[in-house]
């Protein structure tokens, strides 16, 4: 992200850590316009080449403010559930640009979704075509669908994050999809619009992406000899981003790959990138609370938990985390861990730094899979968020109360 020291300080483009820490407390998540901004131009111009739209995937991070500067540049959204929807449309996104993923689209989810008018239902099974149909035939409209497709192509990423192996429980069998085209083509509720398909996330290799898109262009010539004709064609998301010591794929080489295999074809490309958008232009601010050395290791314990960041605990993913303030003193070894009642509350282990009991640190990298993932474990209210423009400071989320946590509950008697 847009990060800089000042004599030792850390700043967010202008605005200086220290400054949002007192303003607004700890956690605070932080995002930066410009880095948001540039990762999106970086797509746009890495396809250029290509007919295509950038659907941003609502669920690395939904937060209102983000959405709506990804809808005013022009971006699509892809979505995982209803609620996702009605943020996109509260944010002022499109619905002609909305494409709906998910395995397990309610009834509710798809009414409210034609209601809307959304670009695309990305379908993952059989029974979900035909609740589909039946949903469009009783509110009276016809539902564009595209099918999910499970190519089989390990994208070599951590196992939760991969979606594209047969063993998934996300798309069909790409051998199975041109009976289900025909199927859908029987259907009198449904038109088909297009095929989607998504193998992984924190991809940095491109020959996986290069691998699906192959396969799924000859499907879509397969089909065509079939006599169905698709509108558009999506190869999903999945980019990763640097965390540590990762390469991220060449975008520019990707749109030269998508170029060449798209050349002289009528189907528009859709993309659904979400942790390349937002990852690297967020961060997780944190207060050293206490200090606790012991024989075997030593524990830096900050106001930060896994319920504000649950990546290290779920994926045992790394993000790099730094001093706000450079302190002139020896460097000490520590965990860092969060207050939270679980052993697997912890931000990073083994960091070598230089901090004292009170000093802010900097969980980088943390834009993507950190807010929307965030819970209310240990009764602990969720953060508040700050997007920084050059000099200028936004709260685009309050705080939570706990009063707004216990809003919806009440005593029995």
């Amino acid at each position: 992200m847009m990060l800089n020291r000042h004599d030792g300080h850390l700043f967010v483009e202008d605005v200086a850590l220290e400054t949002l820490a007192e303003r607004f407390g700890t956690p605070l998540y932080v995002y930066s316009r410009a880095a948001l901004e540039a990762a999106y131009q970086r797509y746009t111009r890495a396809f250029a080449a290509t007919p295509h739209l950038i659907c941003y995937a609502v669920k690395a991070n939904s937060s209102l403010a983000i959405l709506n500067l990804f809808a005013r540049l022009g971006a699509g959204f892809d979505i995982v559930s209803g609620g996702e929807l009605v943020r996109v449309l509260a944010a002022g996104g499109d619905p002609g640009k909305v494409v709906f993923s998910g395995v397990g689209k309610t009834a509710d989810e798809m009414r409210a979704a034609l209601d809307a008018g959304i670009r695309c239902f990305n379908v993952e099974s059989a029974s979900e075509l035909q609740r589909l149909n039946r949903v469009a035939g009783e509110v009276g409209k016809i539902a564009p669908v595209s099918f999910r497709v499970n190519p089989d192509v390990d994208p070599k990423t951590h196992p939760y994050i991969s979606t594209g192996l047969k063993q998934n429980k996300f798309g069909i069998p790409i051998a199975e999809a041109p009976a289900l085209y025909q199927l859908a083509a029987s259907l009198p509720h449904l038109k088909i619009t297009g095929i989607d398909c998504h193998i992984g996330s924190q991809l940095t290799d491109l020959s996986p992406l290069a691998d699906a898109a192959d396969r799924v262009l000859a499907l879509v010539d397969t089909l065509a000899r079939d006599g169905i004709a698709l509108h558009h064609i999506d190869l999903g998301g999945g980019v990763g981003i640097r965390y540590c010591d990762e390469t991220p794929p060449d975008l520019e080489a990707y749109g030269r790959i998508l170029a060449e295999r798209f050349a002289g074809r009528h189907e528009q490309l859709l993309l659904e990138p979400g942790r390349s958008l937002v990852g690297n232009a967020g961060l997780l601010l944190t207060r050293v609370e206490y200090l606790k050395p012991g024989e075997d290791k030593h524990f830096a314990i900050v106001d930060a938990a896994m319920n504000d960041l649950m990546r290290p605990a779920l994926y045992e993913a790394y993000h790099d985390i730094v001093a706000v303030s450079l302190r002139a003193a020896p460097m000490q070894r520590y965990d860092i861990v969060g207050p939270i009642c679980e052993t697997g509350d912890f931000i990073g282990f083994a960091r070598d730094m230089a901090i004292a009991e009170g000093d802010l640190l900097a969980v980088l990298s943390a834009g993507a899979y950190g807010m929307s993932m965030a819970s209310n474990y240990n009764s602990r209210p969720r953060a508040a968020e700050i997007l920084i423009d050059k000099n200028e400071i936004h709260l685009v989320r309050d705080r939570e109360t706990q009063n707004a946590m216990m809003a919806g509950e009440r005593l029995f008697c």
